[in-house]
């Protein structure tokens, strides 16, 4: 089903009966009955740009693969064999695979969402339908490549033999909050970017800075202690360490820490929302 398809569906359901569209913010202006509604939309967008992503690319969604294969190589030959930094009693490949893996998602998701928004303008100056389905949808397209890499994940455990553990259990909710913060992140961005252009030229900047101040390529043991607060008001931290803690078994995430991480995610995401909801309805008047 194509896109002018899917709107032209929705239209016929409304042909009854007179709408009125009245410009709404706030956290709690959300039609949560409007975006149900409007469901089938998310998926449409997410594997649409997922296809567009692809569609040049000679060997299609493996980029999704090779990408943290890669970067785990590099990083284990400085941080693990030159630096010999400590890898909490696992193999340094797979502690920092571990590591990509939420940041790698949260990344892609920072990059597709900043332009997601502007990236949609032709329907948006065009059709009604909830805004908050653009940046959303970009997000899901990242968790899908997410999901690709874990394959590599399973060859890896397999390979340095190295159980799943009752923490395994706990991957849902770590995975459930890398995604509330890409998706935090991603409101802020696509509309910061309607306004100011220039918000894509930063995103490189910030992704390229995010992933050394996270513990992507190194284990948190190395902070000192009079910085692991300051350095767990770091969203990401949370996400890695626990990530690490399910999967692997590693030490357990220092709850303080852990809450603290926590936090700034739902002020994230929360404060995204508020601000999303708060200019979407001037994106078709500056587009």
């Amino acid at each position: 089903m194509g896109l002018k398809s899917f709107f032209k569906d929705k239209a016929k359901t409304r042909t009854d009966s007179l709408v009125l569209i009245k410009p709404q913010s706030g956290l709690f202006s959300i039609n949560f009955q409007e975006l149900w509604a409007y469901r089938e939309l998310f998926w449409f967008l997410a594997l649409r740009d997922i296809l567009v992503k692809y569609k040049q690319a000679a060997i299609g969604v493996v980029w999704a693969v090779i990408q943290p294969v890669l970067t785990m190589i590099v990083f284990s030959v400085i941080f693990g064999g030159l630096a010999k930094l400590p890898s909490d009693g696992v193999p340094y490949p797979i502690m920092v695979y571990v590591g990509l893996l939420p940041w790698q998602f949260f990344a892609n998701s920072m990059r597709a969402s900043s332009q997601s928004v502007v990236g949609k303008s032709t329907i948006l100056t065009k059709i009604y339908f909830p805004r908050l389905i653009i940046p959303t949808s970009a997000v899901i397209s990242g968790f899908i490549d997410f999901l690709v890499s874990f394959v590599i994940l399973f060859v890896m455990m397999i390979w340095f033999r190295i159980p799943p553990t009752f923490n395994l259990l706990f991957l849902p909710l770590f995975i459930l909050l890398a995604f509330t913060a890409a998706l935090g992140v991603g409101l802020w961005l696509s509309a910061l970017n309607v306004e100011f252009r220039d918000v894509i030229y930063v995103v490189p900047f910030l992704i390229q800075a995010g992933q050394y101040v996270s513990p992507v390529a190194y284990s948190s043991a190395i902070i000192p202690e009079k910085w692991s607060f300051l350095y767990s008001l770091n969203p990401m931290v949370g996400v890695i360490n626990g990530f690490r803690w399910a999967i692997l078994g590693t030490a357990t995430p220092d709850p303080k820490n852990l809450i603290i991480s926590t936090s700034c995610v739902l002020l994230l995401f929360l404060g995204g929302l508020f601000y999303f909801k708060k200019v979407e309805k001037t994106f078709a008047d500056i587009i």
